[in-house]
């Protein structure tokens, strides 16, 4: 039996005069993989950033494993954002000896395997780095944590199709399967294999969600054709 791991309930979030989350309830499931699809500006990060505690002033209500976002569920999200996070003189070795300082869960071990298997030079600088490259670096370090929900804003926006494969690769063969993941992104077509679920968001509220195998089941369509059924009409 499947249990909820995220709850929504009556959640908005506004910025100014600007309501980027607009009465969202929702339950997510515990070990899914869900993918947040809209176009840019519609609530994905904002949604996310609520989650990873790094908003507040919001009201309704968020529950994580039954926890509101505080100290105890930073302790079991590990969170991609959709810009580089790491500084500009940091070489790859910084970056996991900061990682393990930082965070009880995170693997150095793994976070070096993966480095020398994908040919990320240790000990030169981030900014230095490819744009591909940078991605990875932060992908695996994320990756190397043993969280209990993965938070992935934009994981593939700005690198070419053959690269988005690898990063989602990546990711299904690295992180910790009792987990759930959360994925915004609007390039659909790229994300639909590997999601259990998705929510459709546009104007900060959820036009459509379910499971993608009854979406497309009970539809005859892509998720990428319910997509641009719903967005661009």
């Amino acid at each position: 039996m499947d249990t909820k791991f995220i709850q929504l309930k009556g959640l908005s979030k506004s910025y100014g005069q600007t309501l980027a989350i607009d009465n969202i309830s929702i339950d997510i499931m515990k070990g899914k993989i869900v993918g947040l699809l809209g176009p840019n500006g519609c609530g994905k990060t904002t949604l996310l950033k609520l989650l990873a505690n790094l908003l507040s002033n919001y009201t309704g209500e968020i529950l994580i494993d039954g926890h509101k976002p505080g100290i105890e569920t930073k302790k079991t999200i590990s969170y991609l954002p959709d810009r580089n996070y790491l500084t500009d003189s940091w070489t790859a070795i910084k970056a996991v000896e900061f990682f393990e300082d930082f965070y009880s869960d995170f693997n150095s071990e793994k976070a070096l395997k993966l480095i020398s298997k994908l040919d990320i030079p240790l000990d030169r600088k981030f900014k230095s780095m490819s744009k591909g490259t940078k991605e990875k670096l932060q992908l695996i370090l994320v990756l190397s944590r043993k969280a209990e929900l993965y938070l992935f804003d934009e994981p593939i926006a700005g690198v070419d199709p053959a690269a988005r494969d690898a990063i989602f690769d990546l990711i299904l063969e690295n992180y910790n399967r009792e987990a759930t993941i959360l994925i915004t992104t609007h390039l659909v077509h790229d994300v639909e294999r590997i999601l259990d679920y998705a929510i459709f968001l546009n104007n900060g509220q959820i036009t459509r969600y379910g499971e993608v195998s009854n979406l497309i089941g009970n539809t005859g369509k892509t998720l990428e054709d319910l997509f641009k059924e719903d967005f661009r009409k």
